[in-house]
């Protein structure tokens, strides 16, 4: 009884933060409501308000949740021990792999930011502590590839990235992965040409 009692509370909390999720992803946070996500979790507001005191510390945890889900993106590619530039190409493809799912509406960070341009916010503040964690992570992996600076070359890939998540909703997501991975192994190339071609000539 006791067990079942203290189980009930989590699922609880499950089906708010994947209600949440779900509605904050595809129509966007300040247009809804806490009483539609409620209703639509199907538990009461004192439930809610036990596990997420206020709407802001639900939406926190809905970017803390799509942080994970990047964070397991990378961890994955990293764990299946490619050469590191086939390690970017393999961030790359499950990137595209993600723009090309059933129901892709953009990076969520950046349609969170969006809504909270205050600097100040703890809203706009988790978003850029993502990315910075995803820039930093890029660049860490591009620089195992040679001994050079890799910072610009990351905020490169995550330009091209953010440029395929933004064009990925509007557009055929097929055509918009294609010029995407066309374009990581484009940097991949520029960056690891020094490399490849030795010292210039004299």
């Amino acid at each position: 009884m006791r067990q079942g009692s203290e189980r009930r509370p989590s699922e609880a909390r499950s089906r708010l933060l994947g209600t949440a999720t779900r509605i904050f992803y595809t129509e966007g946070i300040h247009s809804v409501g806490i009483d539609r996500i409620v209703a639509e979790a199907q538990v009461t507001r004192a439930t809610l308000y036990r596990h997420f005191p206020g709407k802001e510390d639900l939406v926190l945890a809905y970017l803390s949740e799509a942080d994970r889900a990047m964070r397991a993106q990378v961890d994955d590619a990293v764990a299946r021990d490619l050469p590191p530039a086939d390690t970017i190409r393999a961030l790359g493809e499950s990137i595209a792999q993600g723009i090309q799912s059933p129901g892709f509406r953009g990076c969520a960070f950046l349609n969170a930011v969006a809504e909270y341009s205050d600097p100040d916010h703890p809203v706009h503040q988790t978003v850029i502590a993502h990315r910075q964690w995803f820039l930093d992570t890029v660049t860490e992996l591009l620089a195992r590839i040679q001994e050079t600076p890799a910072e610009l070359a990351a905020r490169h890939f995550v330009m091209l990235r953010d440029g395929a998540m933004a064009a990925g909703c509007l557009f055929d997501p097929e055509l918009i992965c294609e010029t995407f991975l066309r374009g990581v192994d484009g940097l991949l190339e520029t960056y690891a040409a020094p490399g490849r071609r030795g010292p210039a000539p004299t």
